[in-house]
């Protein structure tokens, strides 16, 4: 009796295992439901509201997201996570693809493939209306924050400087206009909207020390069925003016509110 019911347990325990790591993650799509996964923390592009796209979700990305899946015949589903999850929950097939506004880095293609680009941004800095940093070079005795795994934290980084890393923006922009810190290196679409919200902020560009990047869609390495019909997606939204209809939208509202 004792040697059937250790049996069964190992059974029972592959089995749960199987499960978590295949369909009942979400990550081999299988069904009618494509599963992203994004960081709702990242206005105009994901945020959460009270009547989203995708169930509590809205933004750029969120509409583009449920166009893909239409477009495939499917329902687009969403989980959100933090930011430094994404990669490894899409590799462990937690979820089928990753739509976070994420920069298609070579860094990042080892682990994942990306889509064609669907936006193109750049970082930029974010400080109060009095301060004296006009350019990259000025931010060197200040304090600065960043947000955890996004791009400008690897901008600072590269710079040599020191700075705070906080999880979510709006925590490192209150950090900002409580005078705790003097500089936010962020995105450029985001930024707009942190400095519509708060009085006394503005941004400051500097071209010379933030290339632009290219936004695109994550999904676990050799998945070309996916990748396919999302690419496919992708250009038509391109071709007809639908991603930068939404992008027009979203910002505006974000900037209006």
């Amino acid at each position: 009796m004792k040697r059937t019911t250790k049996l069964l347990t190992m059974i029972l325990a592959m089995a749960m295992t199987a499960c978590t790591l295949t369909a009942c993650g979400g990550g081999s799509a299988k069904g009618d439901t494509l599963t992203f996964g994004t960081n709702a923390e990242f206005p105009p592009f994901e945020y959460v509201t009270s009547s989203g796209v995708i169930g509590e979700y809205d933004g750029i990305d969120m509409a583009i997201a449920k166009q893909i899946a239409e477009e495939s015949g499917m329902t687009a589903a969403m989980e959100n996570m933090e930011f430094d999850s994404l990669l490894v929950a899409l590799q462990n097939g937690q979820i089928d693809a990753v739509i976070a506004g994420m920069t298609a880095t070579d860094e990042r293609r080892e682990t994942v493939d990306f889509s064609t680009p669907y936006y193109t941004a750049t970082q930029v800095m974010i400080v109060k209306e009095d301060s004296d940093i006009a350019a990259a070079a000025d931010m060197a005795d200040k304090k600065i924050c960043v947000i955890q795994g996004y791009t400008g934290e690897v901008c600072v980084q590269d710079m040599g400087y020191t700075y705070e890393a906080f999880k979510k923006g709006t925590e490192a922009v209150m950090e900002l206009t409580n005078g705790k810190c003097d500089v936010v290196v962020i995105d450029s679409a985001t930024a707009q909207k942190y400095v519509s919200d708060n009085e006394g902020l503005k941004i400051v560009e500097d071209p010379s020390a933030f290339a632009s990047e290219e936004y695109a869609i994550a999904v676990q390495k050799g998945n070309t069925e996916l990748l396919d019909k999302i690419n496919k997606a992708i250009e038509k939204m391109l071709a007809d003016g639908t991603i930068n209809e939404l992008a027009v939208k979203y910002t505006e509202e974000a900037t209006a509110e």
